[in-house]
């Protein structure tokens, strides 16, 4: 026994030494890779350029079909470093092989694209195509009820959205510049996406590091049977309601209350990256709405809302759905706002209290060799202040005379109140980001939506407020990418003028992509139906929104203000134990904001999303350091790969080529 114990001992101090000698050969790599140092400019690269048009694209794809179907987004940072090495190591290895000399792949390289790409596909969801700009059109004006807000639409259209995209999403590349070092060097913002990004990144590019080699291949394993999958499933969805996307798995009566397995990797995929607590409480969510509520209010028909209105009318049992899911949201969202507004306040102000003290007593943080080395390179690549000033005040001044040209229900000077709250907003979002990596942009928007609304007034009110909700939301959503992405930066040694450039091009990128990506769905795809796939829920809960902020809560059905008061009361309640009781309590606690989506579109998805953290789970109990090592390659896989099939599908679906055969289950 003894000696048993004495050759763990041995093995637990070489794989400490091992540990330790890797540790300081990646500071050696990193300190050699500082002293050659490519400048800037060359570390943006055409083909860097190239491959984050595509992956960008392939992202934006998969980010607006979650959009419009769940609204439920993983964080795919991790998954963009991933697919950009892939991308890059395929293509350097078949010129080498053709005999062709290429400049090698560096890991300033995969950075660039890694934030060029998500650059892109973040347009899709900061730019608001599956929100506000949504609840724009004509179709969600009728669906929330046109009566009450007559004339209140605007069709959209490519050439609009594109300009309107340049217009408010480039704004926020500038409005943080002035304060990056603050808030990376000095506040050590942790800013977690972007720090897993950098890990990954700095992992794939050590010397004689296996781990890449294996991750490269299980996404190439799970991404082609993914998008195997996908085509096969086609043959079978005729159409209307038929498919294994409608398989009853848990029989007939689960399937109309929207219980049963979807078949669709893209949604598993993400239940893998997502939180446990993210899927319980989806699910729980739909078990509570679907289950419970909706067939309990469903017989009230006739007494609480008219028997003879549609089922997608706001004042039928629609307008429950659609205006609780809303008390949920608004709840857990004003909650977590000022929770996360006190704690940045608190915490910038133990850091100057922290700064002053150390200036008295004449002492300074420890700082790494390595911390050292890293704000080095990025403080020395500095990016001019007057650029984030300049630029910002030009975009202000150009926004309030464009602005009104698209939307004349908005004034100039709503755009100009706007910009001037907009940076403190955006210091607040940013700070709140990257300490939590929980991203409070859409809550902000919605102070810009009630604002706007109620300035605008009655007539005008509802455009504005949704447009208002656009400015702000769009400023604060691409600034904290961009911070996101230059901790990344900072971390793989990169330079941040590379990143704020790559940034600049993935934003460019996007707002033409994301337009013409929605356009696509558009016309392929039946957007916005309540009974389809595409059911954009978030555009209906947006208009309806802007009604609320014009009309008040005459806007709501019988009955339904009671309704919000209880789960708007749930939503603060909740939050409020979940700070008071132990941790081991709290992961099992559900989060109000996400059982607020299945109350609109059903259980479906968050089952699927359920089977993939149920996956994550049994790998981790059999293998927990495969399962982390491998995990988010397998869901990028799934995802990535069904996400490419949508493309060849929607092209399909417009050259009017249907698929042969419809699979459909009838009660015996």
């Amino acid at each position: 026994m003894r000696n048993t114990e004495m050759e763990t001992g041995d093995v637990e101090r070489d794989i400490d030494e091992m540990e330790q000698e890797k540790k300081d050969d990646d500071y050696d790599h990193h300190l050699r890779a500082s002293n050659r140092l490519q400048p800037w400019t060359k570390q943006i690269t055409v083909r860097g350029v190239i491959a984050s048009v595509i992956l960008g694209s392939v992202y934006t794809v998969i980010a607006m079909k979650l959009n419009l179907t769940t609204g439920i987004l993983p964080n795919l940072n991790v998954s963009a470093a991933l697919l950009a090495f892939v991308f890059m190591k395929t293509y350097t290895k078949i010129l080498q092989k053709s005999g062709i000399s290429t400049a090698p792949f560096t890991r300033h390289e995969n950075t660039m694209i890694q934030t060029c790409s998500v650059a892109c596909y973040s347009i899709a969801i900061g730019g608001g195509f599956g929100s506000y700009l949504l609840a724009l059109n004509k179709k969600t004006y009728e669906l929330a009820g046109g009566a009450k807000s007559p004339g209140t639409y605007k069709e959209l259209h490519v050439g609009w959205m594109i300009g309107f995209s340049f217009l408010i999403c480039f704004v926020g590349l500038f409005v943080l510049i002035p304060l990056r070092k603050i808030l990376i060097v000095d506040y050590k913002l942790i800013f977690p996406s972007g720090t897993a990004t950098a890990v990954l990144i700095n992992g794939f590019h050590s010397q004689g590091d296996e781990m890449a080699k294996k991750q490269v291949k299980g996404f190439s394993k799970y991404f082609s049977i993914s998008f195997l999958w996908a085509i096969f499933q086609w043959f079978f969805t005729g159409k209307g309601e038929c498919g294994f996307a409608q398989f009853p798995t848990f029989g007939l009566e689960a399937w109309k209350k929207t219980f049963y397995f979807n078949f669709s990797l893209t949604y598993v995929g993400t239940g893998m990256i997502c939180p446990h607590i993210v899927n319980f409480s989806l699910l729980f969510g739909a078990v509570i709405s679907w289950g419970i509520m909706w067939p309990l209010i469903e017989k009230q028909k006739g007494e609480w809302f008219p028997s003879n209105v549609s089922e997608s009318s706001m004042e039928s049992l629609s307008g429950y759905k659609v205006f609780i899911s809303i008390s949920l949201l608004l709840g857990d969202g004003l909650f977590n706002f000022l929770k996360i507004l006190y704690f940045t306040y608190a915490s910038i102000y133990g850091k100057l209290k922290s700064q002053n003290l150390n200036l008295a007593v004449g002492s300074n943080n420890e700082v790494t060799e390595e911390e050292q080395l890293q704000n080095e390179v990025f403080i020395r690549e500095r990016i001019p202040m007057w650029i984030g000033l300049i630029g910002y005040t030009l975009l202000t001044i150009v926004n309030a005379f464009a602005i009104p040209l698209i939307f004349p229900e908005v004034k100039w000077y709503f755009v100009i109140i706007a910009y001037i709250i907009a940076p403190s907003l955006a210091f607040c979002n940013a700070y709140g980001t990257g300490l939590t990596d929980w991203d409070m942009a859409y809550n902000y928007g919605k102070i810009g939506l009630f604002i706007m609304a109620a300035l605008a007034g009655k007539q005008n009110g509802v455009i504005a407020g949704l447009v208002g909700c656009g400015i702000l939301k769009s400023v604060l959503y691409v600034s904290s990418t961009l911070m996101h992405d230059l901790k990344t930066g900072h971390l793989t040694l990169t330079s941040p003028r590379t990143m704020l450039v790559s940034q600049a091009i993935g934003t460019a990128i996007g707002c033409v992509v994301s337009p013409l990506t929605l356009s696509l769905f558009a016309k392929a795809f039946d957007l916005g139906n309540p009974k389809g796939e595409y059911k954009a829920p978030f555009a209906i809960v947006f208009r309806n929104m802007a009604i609320i902020g014009v009309e008040g809560f005459s806007a709501l059905p019988k009955h339904c203000l009671q309704l919000c008061y209880g789960f708007f009361a749930f939503a603060v309640g909740i939050n409020v134990v979940k700070d008071l009781v132990p941790k081991k309590v709290v992961k099992w606690m559900p989060l109000p904001i996400c059982m607020a989506v299945p109350f609109l579109i059903g259980g479906y998805f968050a089952i699927d999303m359920c089977v993939g953290s149920l996956i994550v789970l049994i790998w981790e109990r059999i293998n927990i350091k495969k399962a982390e090592l491998m995990s988010i390659s397998v869901a990028s896989g799934l995802i990535c790969g069904e996400g490419l099939w949508i493309l060849p599908a929607a092209i399909l679906s417009l050259s009017k080529i249907r698929p042969p055969m419809c699979m459909k289950f009838l009660s015996s």
